[in-house]
């Protein structure tokens, strides 16, 4: 693991208590060099050595995010990701070693929201986490454009067709039935929602949903868009080529 020390103060807490992340890595010598690296930036972290004992440490305590690599003995970092997707929201950001393009879209499948590769750039690290950590206590202006909805009017609670997003109380749903959906893919449907009609580039939305400030992969917005599509509708999203995509008004 190498160090950026331009990335942030060592003090990373969020309210009175620290922020609590769980690193699940088989890799010994990995796993600790993870751990105090984070701690160095004010994190408290709990640590795991394998999927199934990652799992149990994840429903003993409540977690702000998860670090969970791929390759992991008794249940590897995609199916523990999955374990995770269907008990909670929480941030994931998966680790890679090798960088592999199926390691990387089966993780974001699964429901990570973002990943890294080994050996991981601490600053990088940190800069990851703090822009899940944003997405997940992200709270639009109630004044803002996406608050004006179809109507131009500063309505909290936007309806496109059986879809309904209240951008006040950060819940949605489809035809009256509530849509459960993570923070990164509550984050672009907002961003969609402000936007009904007009296409959205994928650089664009890695900038405003995923907070890069540098050049990203592009696969961790489709793979969400298509998350999303599974849960408020295919034809909700459309896929505009060569450009990007478009929240359908109608």
């Amino acid at each position: 693991m190498t160090s950026n020390a331009q990335v942030g103060s060592v003090s990373e807490a969020r309210g009175p208590a620290p922020v609590s992340v769980l690193v699940v890595e088989d890799d010994a010598t990995i796993r600790r060099a993870v751990q105090l690296a984070l701690e160095r930036y004010g994190y408290r972290v709990d640590v795991a050595a394998d999927g199934l004992g990652g799992l149990e440490a994840f429903r003993a305590g409540a977690h702000d995010l998860l670090i969970l690599d791929v390759m992991l003995p008794e249940l590897d970092g995609i199916g523990l990701c999955r374990r995770v997707r269907e008990e909670s929201p929480v941030p994931v950001l998966m680790m890679s070693a090798r960088g592999d393009a199926l390691d990387v879209v089966a993780g974001l499948e699964a429901g990570a929201d973002d990943y890294v590769i080994k050996p991981v750039d601490t600053g990088v690290m940190v800069a990851r986490i703090r822009a899940l950590l944003r997405r997940a206590t992200f709270r639009p202006d109630p004044e803002g454009p996406a608050a004006a909805g179809r109507s131009g009017r500063a309505d909290h609670v936007l309806v496109f067709g059986d879809l309904s997003v209240d951008t006040l109380g950060m819940e949605v749903s489809r035809a009256g039935e509530p849509v459960s959906l993570t923070p990164t893919e509550l984050r672009l449907l907002l961003e969609f929602a402000a936007a009904p009609g007009s296409v959205l580039d994928r650089r664009r939305l890695l900038r405003e949903v995923w907070d890069y400030g540098w050049e990203g992969d592009t696969r961790v917005v489709d793979l969400c868009v298509l998350r999303l599509r599974k849960k408020i509708g295919s034809g909700r999203i459309e896929t505009v080529r060569g450009f990007g995509y478009k929240l359908v008004r109608g």
